[in-house]
């Protein structure tokens, strides 16, 4: 599948800001089953756009723009050619040991009753196929929780999402990721986009976890929405939570009263002479 996607960030201050600090994982590698065709980020300040690689490999841009800001716009957009690999995720260079996909943050943490609703779902699956066992861990957390946008925000974990039975995609791959860890396979977070059937306009990306499968390698699992991705799904970038893959995060010096806007626009794009 061809997939064009633009992505528009737009910050506005009653009170202007001063300066702005800005770090950015909106640029998907390209890897088996996903090739980036073009891709372009646009600041509408002037500033210099500085460009590396991330300890997870992801690609990291960070800028920060100086004087008045009442407004400040990032725009990423590109086109994708995606094809279905039933969610195994290879032909891309791994830069830790999967040990370190077993390590716990504050967002990812287990509690006794996420550490229960994993050993309990483990105990259903017979003998020792983990690839069935994270498909039992994703459809048992889609059926536990309910799908609700204003129920959490950026800053809630695992266990307090797991408590309230909602939340969204990031929340539904928070748990997946404890879960998954608590029971010794190493998970991690994943952010990126999805090509949704009913509609192209989104106020948000999409997140999902990857976990390490014996003879598979690293393998995606999307909680929230029940499946394994498909060519539908855009991978940009991993972490070991949240915070570790956010398409945008910065800080700024003065300024009150921010808004965020975000226009995300996901949709499958015509190839030439078709």
């Amino acid at each position: 599948m061809r997939i064009r996607i633009r992505h528009e960030t737009t910050y506005t201050y009653e009170t202007p800001a001063k300066r702005a600090t800005q770090a950015l994982r909106l640029v998907p590698r390209g890897y088996d089953g996903q090739f980036v065709i073009d891709w372009r980020l646009d600041i509408d300040r002037d500033c210099r756009l500085d460009q590396s690689i991330d300890a997870f490999g992801n690609t990291l841009h960070t800028f920060t723009v100086e004087g008045s800001i009442d407004t400040l716009t990032i725009a990423a957009e590109g086109h994708i050619e995606t094809t279905d690999t039933n969610g195994i995720v290879s032909g891309q260079t791994e830069r830790f040991p999967p040990v370190i996909f077993l390590r716990d943050t504050a967002l990812t943490e287990s509690d006794a009753a996420i550490r229960a609703f994993a050993t309990e779902t483990a105990a259903r699956v017979p003998g020792n196929d983990r690839i069935a066992l994270m498909h039992a861990l994703m459809a048992g957390i889609r059926e536990r929780l309910d799908f609700e946008v204003d129920a959490t925000d950026t800053g809630t974990s695992a266990v307090e999402a797991f408590k309230l039975n909602s939340g969204v995609c990031q929340d539904f791959a928070h748990i997946f990721i404890a879960a998954a860890r608590h029971l010794g396979v190493p998970a991690r977070y994943v952010s990126g986009y999805m090509r949704r059937t009913d509609r192209d306009k989104q106020g948000a990306g999409h997140a999902w976890a990857e976990a390490l499968v014996d003879g598979l390698g690293w393998v995606g699992f999307d909680p929230a929405n029940g499946i394994c991705p498909t060519d539908a799904y855009v991978r940009v970038a991993v972490g070991l939570d949240y915070l570790g893959a956010a398409p945008v995060r910065g800080v700024r010096v003065g300024g009150s009263g921010e808004n965020l806007d975000v226009r995300i626009v996901v949709e499958e794009a015509f190839r030439p002479g078709r």
